[in-house]
């Protein structure tokens, strides 16, 4: 019993200094971190700016909205707008004021300004019907649209950088993707080449042939990186990101407008189009300014009444037969115009606003239809391209397993085999450049056509 204990206790002990150890251990790799932690609490932020924030294309474009700077811009000015055009209503609405107009006088009881000096006054007023005025307010009114509508144009011209952006980036990946593939495979044939014109069988122009391809490859990779530098800035600064954080993208396509015919496009477009809608606010306007000058030959009317308290020491009892503290007045003021220049000058120049308000609309309409028209046929060639460098890619794709076949039976080189590969990814590259020219394409006529808000909804 002596041994078992004996025996049992040092394993025992063993297995407790084991124990022990892995727990300094453990405490020896917690310590340094912990120790960071206070001496360099930035580490734990820098470490959240590495983790990678990841967006679908209608994400980045919600959260491109949100943070826009010229989006709240545009909504503070549509909303300055509103408060500019409720001022030049306001006259329409009661008024009502209280003051004093305590003076000494001397002779008959005057103020400066005209009317008698009070202890305490009241006035109210309110204007019923002054057409001239009417019409500004109507006027303004349309301002205010106008500023609104340029609210849904800076919103379009947001969600169509930030698309543009996403969507470069995701492209510019995948090419370069591609291009790493492309580096070895030029390093591939650079080395075989190498190696038989050290055996006489190549000529050394065939050695810098192999030399230029793979330098070729190297600038394109340089020049991709410097693509998706520059796409991944315009994408941070447009989801207001700070300028380090890393994004994850995926490649995404955007539903076709132009499966609709040329004709339903430019109708849409003149229907939607926020610059035709702002041409054809300004054009209301002006006429709701010429329908309000014209009201200028017609009375106008309004309500006022007015209380005063007067005193006895401005000399009312000596200038007039009854003295009374308490007066008021109310009732209905009409003004006739029987000659009025200013309306007349008023009218003409409002019939000329009106003229040059209607060209603008038939111009811009113009205008609209036109680039619908162009950017359209724009869209379809650019889908055609994209099918041309598709069906390139695929045929390169077909050469390049055949190639692998002949390799593989000893009838094709290493050379052969990696230049195939090179036409592959050359072919890859043409086709994501193509499949991007047509999205941008799409962007355009989308934004045209005043759908974009739609498609990203």
């Amino acid at each position: 019993m002596r041994r078992e204990e004996e025996c049992f206790y040092p394993r025992e002990h063993s297995q407790k200094m084991k124990l022990r150890s892995s727990a300094r251990r453990r405490l020896a790799g917690i310590a340094p971190l912990v120790l960071a932690a206070l001496v360099c609490p930035g580490m734990a932020q820098t470490e959240r700016q590495v983790t990678p924030v990841r967006l679908t294309l209608k994400q980045a474009v919600a959260t491109s909205l949100q943070k826009s700077r010229d989006v709240s811009l545009a909504r503070l000015q549509y909303q300055t707008s509103r408060e500019e055009s409720g001022i030049r209503r306001a006259q329409f609405l009661p008024s009502l004021y209280t003051g004093s107009g305590v003076a000494y006088t001397s002779g008959f009881p005057l103020l400066a300004g005209g009317g008698a000096p009070a202890l305490f006054n009241i006035s109210y007023n309110q204007e019923l019907f002054d057409l001239p005025e009417r019409g500004e307010v109507h006027a303004e009114e349309q301002k205010a649209e106008q500023q609104r509508l340029e609210v849904d144009a800076v919103r379009d011209g947001v969600i169509q950088r930030t698309a543009s952006a996403y969507l470069e980036l995701a492209k510019v990946r995948r090419q370069l993707e591609l291009v790493r593939s492309e580096r070895e495979s030029a390093q591939k044939i650079l080395d075989y080449t190498r190696q038989r014109m050290e055996a006489g069988y190549e000529l050394p122009i065939e050695v810098t042939r192999a030399q230029l391809t793979a330098a070729r490859v190297e600038q394109r990779m340089a020049q991709l990186e410097d693509q998706e530098e520059t796409a991944a800035d315009q994408l941070r600064f447009l989801l207001g990101l700070d300028p380090d954080q890393a994004i994850e993208v995926t490649a995404e396509n955007i539903p076709a407008a132009a499966d609709q015919t040329i004709n339903d496009l430019v109708a849409t477009a003149l229907h939607n189009n926020p610059e035709v809608k702002q041409a054809e606010s300004v054009r209301t306007a002006s006429e709701m300014r010429l329908k309000g000058e014209r009201g200028g030959y017609w009375p106008t009317v309004g309500l006022i009444g007015q209380y005063n308290l007067l005193a006895k020491f401005n000399n009312y009892d000596q200038f007039f037969n009854k003295f009374q503290r308490n007066n008021f007045i109310a009732g209905i003021d009409v003004k006739i115009p029987i000659f009025a220049s200013h309306t007349g000058a008023a009218v003409t120049f409002a019939k000329a606003d009106l003229t040059a308000s209607q060209m603008q609309v038939e111009n811009k309409r113009a205008q609209v239809s036109l680039d619908v028209r162009h950017k359209a046929r724009q869209e379809r060639e650019t889908e055609t391209g994209r099918e041309v460098a598709r069906l390139e890619s695929e045929l390169a794709q077909q050469n390049l397993q055949v190639l692998q076949s002949q390799f593989q039976q000893g009838r094709a080189s290493v050379r052969d085999l990696e230049t195939a590969q090179l036409d592959e990814n050359e072919k890859s590259l043409a086709f994501l450049d193509a499949d991007f020219a047509r999205q941008q394409a799409e962007l355009d006529l989308l934004r045209t056509t005043g759908q974009l808000v739609q498609v990203f909804q």
